[in-house]
């Protein structure tokens, strides 16, 4: 009965909060984050009045299924995405600027936490500091998914952003994979190639041989079925579980093996739509589908934002660092990867803050990061950051769609109409 009501309570005071933040011209997603905020542990949630809120960070981790089944959603709707004539246009500078701007990103922010561990060995430590680094790269593809949904953003400055959002994702897997093995060696002295190496590798590539071998079963099944009904039924459960089995993790000869969800159903979306000739039509009905467990997602994001942290003046320091230096690495290493591959000024300058929100996958990371002395550390700084991106992030990434001239003035939107922005821009 609990969780009922929980879900219920969740949904309804998203859809609620949406109306208030439509009429202060604010995205949906800020006001579903806000929603959580207020039915959290910290705010309503407080009070203590039986079956209303969220009275504890356990209840709220109770209805994690919903967020890792949301999560496996957007990442199949991103794969979608990667369609070989989006990819024959733009993959090539996409690739290079999903792998640039996020190195970029993790070394301005290494070289801002690292100088302030010699400058006040006491606030964070070296390891901490390239873990955090690493995290940095990371980027929400869930907010900004929802932006464009809401204003149905289209034209080359989207296009791009989605086929980045997916490749920085791999990027940052892998970045954090390397920066937490040498700092775990840093701590111990000790020298494990396999981890620092190997096991990035390894969880890239069979995320997507995976992937790509779920997407091609379900394009075999799909051809059984006629009916619309059961061909979207037949999706949604290979979603579940495409989600299911990339939680596998095992271990072989001392290397440990496991899988990357975001990259697992990416992979399976990307797929499927290049391969079966009725993927979009059916991506349309999954979408409307999907739509209340993405308000629940991200009421439930909401909930979980741990605004005990703000009490500490460390991780307001170090958080604070640590947002600034992220967003000048997002923005600067956007715009000089948009340079090298020529595209626009008006992409160059509206790219970088389109990947500022951060989200799940760096909670994640930060949660394998307490494995350090001062992992605890890591954890209450990204929870700092994410508090502030995903309340922000998503009104930024609106602003710099609109800047880019692909989302219609507000008034001209309808979730029934294509959006057609009155000027468009090309990459070159």
């Amino acid at each position: 009965m609990q969780i009922l009501l929980w879900t219920a309570a969740a949904l309804i005071a998203g859809l609620l909060m949406s109306r208030i933040a439509k009429v202060l011209n604010l995205p949906a997603v800020t006001a579903y984050l806000v929603a959580g905020l207020l039915l959290g542990p910290f705010l309503i949630g407080a009070l203590d009045i039986p079956y209303f809120g969220f009275h504890t960070l356990d209840e709220v981790e109770s209805l994690s299924l919903f967020s890792q089944a949301a999560l496996g959603f957007i990442a199949f709707t991103i794969g979608n995405e990667f369609r070989i004539g989006q990819i024959r246009q733009m993959g090539a500078k996409a690739i290079v600027i999903g792998i640039l701007q996020a190195v970029i990103t993790t070394a301005v922010v290494d070289i801002v936490l690292v100088s302030l561990h010699f400058i006040a060995p006491s606030t964070i430590s070296i390891s901490s500091a390239i873990t955090l680094g690493a995290i940095a790269a990371a980027t929400a593809p869930a907010a900004t998914l929802m932006v464009v949904r809401q204003y149905k953003a289209d034209g080359p400055m989207t296009k791009l952003l989605l086929l980045v959002v997916a490749i920085d994702d791999a990027v940052g897997l892998v970045l954090f994979s390397v920066s937490f093995g040498i700092a775990r060696v840093l701590e111990s002295g000790h020298i494990n190639v396999a981890s620092v190496v190997l096991e990035p590798i390894i969880e890239v590539v069979l995320s997507i041989l995976l992937g790509g071998l779920v997407g091609f079963c379900l394009f075999a099944l799909e051809k059984f079925f006629h009916s619309r009904s059961k061909r979207l039924s037949l999706s949604i459960a290979f979603v579940l579980l495409t989600i299911g089995i990339s939680m596998m993790e095992f271990d072989i000869g001392g290397i440990h093996i496991g899988f990357s969800l975001l990259l697992v159903a990416m992979m399976c979306g990307t797929v499927f739509c290049n391969i079966c000739d009725f993927s979009e039509e059916l991506m349309e009905r999954v979408d409307g589908w999907t739509a209340p467990l993405f308000v629940l997602f991200f009421v439930l994001s909401g909930a979980e934002l741990d605004l005990e942290i703000l009490s500490n003046p460390l991780v307001l320091l170090v958080g604070a660092l640590y947002i600034v230096s992220r967003s000048l690495g997002k923005y600067f290493g956007a715009f000089s990867s948009c340079a090298m591959t020529s595209c626009s000024k008006t992409i160059r300058n509206n790219l970088g803050i389109t990947l500022l929100p951060q989200a799940g996958v760096a909670l994640g990371m930060a949660m394998t990061a307490a494995q350090l002395s001062d992992g605890a550390a890591v954890r209450s700084v990204v929870l700092f950051s994410v508090l502030v991106y995903e309340l922000v992030g998503p009104t930024l990434t609106k602003m710099a769609l609109t800047s880019a001239g692909e989302i219609s003035p507000e008034g001209r939107t309808s979730a029934r109409v294509k959006n057609k922005p009155p000027k468009a821009h090309s990459l070159k």
